[in-house]
């Protein structure tokens, strides 16, 4: 009898120990690919390829400010090109324990309209790109399971605790630097039918960069890439640069 309690606390210790493991993994990602330095500043060039090959492109500047690892945060993405989205703004507040805030300034309205969390698996801004990946899905949303390994990723399989537009979604962390570099999603059929990868990693100032980032639908046959520049860290903004008021009156300091 012994024995046999001694092996059932063994089994239970293991797993425990496992899914700590995961977490700490993913919570390692979810830091290396959104939370390097106190805060941050890009050029954004984006690219939109319809499955007819047509393009379309963007030029955005993105802000970053982080209140703490890991929990609050706050995105401020301004659209410089072309002509049609010039000022347009996109502003996110991530929060903890409950909905971000996510606001969007459309000049040629005078229009601020507040994104619905019900909305944040949309496009963002006709890409291919959601507005949740702009600024990244909470990782209290999924159940983490390690499925497999080799020398260089870590493969994790993510479970969504309530419906979403996807199962479940599959992410390579390299083990060197934590980054997540491919995200495999798939449908009720059990089929991949969108990927989001790393296709350029840098280190900037000391920080692994992802520098192309590529959202393909592969079920629509269209595709977007997002190409990083000018990227700098630690830069000292301010918080109240990320508040409604700027929405309409981009901080030009920060923004040249």
């Amino acid at each position: 009898m012994k024995k046999v309690c001694l092996i059932f606390i063994l089994l239970v210790w293991g797993s425990f120990t496992f899914s700590a493991d995961v977490n700490e993994i993913v919570s390692k990602a979810y830091n290396a690919a959104y939370y390097s330095g106190e805060d941050g500043r890009a050029t954004v060039d984006m690219e939109i390829v319809d499955k007819n090959g047509r393009i379309r492109k963007r030029r955005i500047i993105m802000l970053r400010k982080d209140i703490s690892d890991g929990n609050e945060q706050m995105y401020y993405a301004y659209f410089k090109e072309p002509s049609d989205v010039k000022n347009m703004v996109f502003m996110v507040h991530k929060n903890i324990g409950k909905d971000d805030d996510r606001w969007l300034y459309l000049p040629a309205l005078d229009l601020v309209k507040r994104i619905a969390s019900t909305d944040k698996r949309s496009s963002f801004v006709g890409s291919d790109f959601t507005y949740e990946d702009i600024s990244g899905r909470s990782i209290t949303e999924d159940i983490h399971e390690l499925t497999g390994e080799d020398s260089s990723y870590y493969i994790i399989k993510n479970t969504p605790k309530t419906p979403e537009d996807f199962s479940y979604f599959v992410t390579y962390i390299d083990k060197k630097n934590y980054l997540p570099v491919k995200a495999d999603y798939y449908n009720s059929s059990g089929k991949i039918y969108r990927r989001i990868s790393a296709e350029k990693v840098e280190v900037i100032d000391g920080f692994p960069t992802i520098m192309i980032m590529k959202a393909d639908e592969i079920e629509k046959g269209s595709y977007t890439i997002n190409r990083f520049s000018d990227v700098v860290y630690n830069l000292g903004m301010e918080e109240d640069i990320f508040t409604e008021r700027y929405l309409r009156r981009p901080p030009r300091k920060w923004l040249r």
